[in-house]
């Protein structure tokens, strides 16, 4: 199974898509008032402030992910993505790894990231890849569900 990535933007129907399917599970997972935090704006994703990718098996798109520069040298990996009927394939290894790339490119030496604490798998994904945990910052800085990880990128090749 060969994922392929292409560039897009935040207003593609096929971008719409994802996000759409991304936040409706992120909904039932947390039904809590305030516990998502959806915002990505496209001028964060465009230029050299970031990227939206989508994944495609085929002509199927079953995988998203954005990185948005938050500094020179940290990046924040956004709205990543895999479709439900598509896991447990290293799909999202696949994404996540295209994402680090993407913020190898952009010159980023830190990648941080936010999850939910009721995601033990997006977690675990995150942590075989070498992120850690940190304490959560931004907008998550008072989020008692979320989850914060970083993983140093200038120790990669």
């Amino acid at each position: 199974m060969t994922l392929r990535f292409r560039l897009t933007t935040l207003d593609q129907p096929v971008a719409k898509h994802l996000i759409d399917a991304l936040n409706a599970e992120l909904n039932e997972q947390y039904p809590e008032e305030g516990a998502n935090h959806f915002r990505l704006d496209e001028d964060e994703v465009s230029g050299d402030r970031g990227v939206f990718l989508v994944g495609y098996i085929g002509d199927e798109p079953v995988a998203c992910g954005a990185i948005r520069r938050l500094s020179d040298d940290e990046a924040e990996i956004k709205r990543m993505y895999v479709d439900r009927a598509a896991r447990g394939s290293g799909l999202g290894r696949r994404t996540l790894e295209e994402l680090e790339a993407h913020g190898r490119s952009l010159g980023v030496k830190r990648i941080v990231l936010e999850t939910g604490e009721r995601q033990v798998e997006a977690i675990a994904l995150y942590e075989r890849a070498g992120f850690v945990r940190i304490p959560c910052f931004g907008e998550y800085a008072d989020s008692p569900l979320s989850v914060c990880l970083a993983k140093d990128l200038s120790r990669e090749p």
